[in-house]
């Protein structure tokens, strides 16, 4: 039996284009080739459903639970107001950057205005995205 290496799950536009680029599969197939399934320890490969369909609504950006946050488990939600922390920093929180889908690794370049912080993220192809931070 050969070892095949399992892909990470696709998330976000990755997901969106790999599945219509296999529509003439079945939802499981799907699943399985977006990286949605784990291996037993008997070798056996197990689609798991539940979380291919659940990355897909939120790919889509639809929101079902109104009441529910980030985390899972309750917690503080966004207010879109932060402070300058003590020894200078400004941070801008993992609410933010999970709404905003962002990565490690994504840059920005930072451009300062009388009363205002812009940030402009870098795409893929070398452009900078416009996202305003504070005005």
């Amino acid at each position: 039996m050969s070892k095949k290496k399992k892909i990470e799950p696709l998330t976000g536009e990755e997901l969106l284009k790999k599945v219509k680029e296999l529509e003439n599969l079945s939802k499981e197939e799907k699943a399985k080739a977006c990286g949605y399934y784990t291996v037993t320890k008997n070798g056996i490969e197990r689609v798991n459903m539940m979380k291919f369909l659940n990355a897909l609504i939120d790919a889509e950006g639809i929101e079902l639970d109104s009441t529910a946050h980030a985390n899972g488990r309750g917690g503080r939600s966004a207010s879109y107001r932060i402070s300058v922390q003590s020894n200078g920093n400004l941070l801008i929180g993992s609410a933010y950057t999970k709404q905003m889908g962002l990565k490690p690794g994504d840059e920005f370049e930072i451009t300062l205005g009388r009363k205002h912080i812009r940030l402009k993220q870098l795409d893929e192809d070398g452009e900078f995205d416009e996202v305003e931070v504070a005005s």
